[in-house]
């Protein structure tokens, strides 16, 4: 596939890498989209590995408040400097973290925080369930694995797809993020409240909801 100044454009803008980086990435998968974000993508995180050392002391707490008081979130994001937490993409792109929480009600901000008694004990139930089909053991084992990878992507924020634009991970638009402004960024902890939590009510389809007042379209749910 010839690699088009097109091409190229919509790259950059999926992926927020350079113009001359999008140009060697779609030159060497042969203009495939696809493998030329994942291609950016691991060049981007190793970038990024190199800043993940630097420490990150500045940065700020956003809250999101939905629907009258529904839901409240509290996130902190961290950066390097002060000078960079009042920058403009970074505050823009806390607040839609901020957003991508109360819609999506992740539990953890990476896989490393999820203990491995959580892990286990989501394998068992699932296994169980698995069972019922009455198919093979090594079947069984590999559709489990699938299910917990799955899973994991579903309760991690920086694994979940991003509400603005779902071919995105959060995580990806993190390490854009991170190119564009050269400073270590990182999402270091959240709270998500939700009025009634744990009581026995009704509750709506808070993910479809906030997204529709952000003008948005709600991400589909998982079958």
């Amino acid at each position: 596939m010839e690699v088009t100044a097109t091409l190229i454009k919509d790259l950059r803008e999926r992926t927020g890498a350079g113009m001359s980086d999008c140009k060697k990435a779609l030159v060497e998968v042969g203009g495939d989209m696809d493998k030329a974000i994942d291609y950016l993508r691991t060049k981007g995180l190793a970038k990024a590995a190199k800043k993940a050392g630097r420490e990150a002391t500045e940065g700020s707490v956003v809250s999101y408040i939905h629907g009258g008081g529904r839901i409240g979130v509290l996130v902190e994001i961290n950066c390097e400097t002060d000078f960079v937490a009042r920058n403009e993409d970074f505050q823009a792109f806390s607040k839609e973290v901020a957003l991508q929480i109360a819609a999506m009600n992740p539990q953890f901000v990476n896989k490393d925080e999820v203990s491995a008694d959580v892990i286990e004990r989501e394998r068992t139930v699932l296994l169980a369930k698995a069972k019922e089909s009455g198919k093979p053991d090594q079947v069984i084992q590999k559709m489990v694995d699938g299910q917990i990878s799955k899973w994991l992507k579903e309760i991690c924020l920086l694994d979940q797809s991003f509400v603005k634009d779902p071919d995105k991970t959060i995580e990806q638009v993190q390490q854009a993020l991170v190119a564009k402004i050269g400073e270590n960024i990182k999402i270091r902890r959240f709270v998500r409240f939700e009025l009634g939590e744990g009581l026995e009510k009704k509750k709506g389809d808070f993910a479809a909801e906030v997204a529709a007042q952000a003008g948005l379209t709600p991400p589909t749910p998982a079958s």
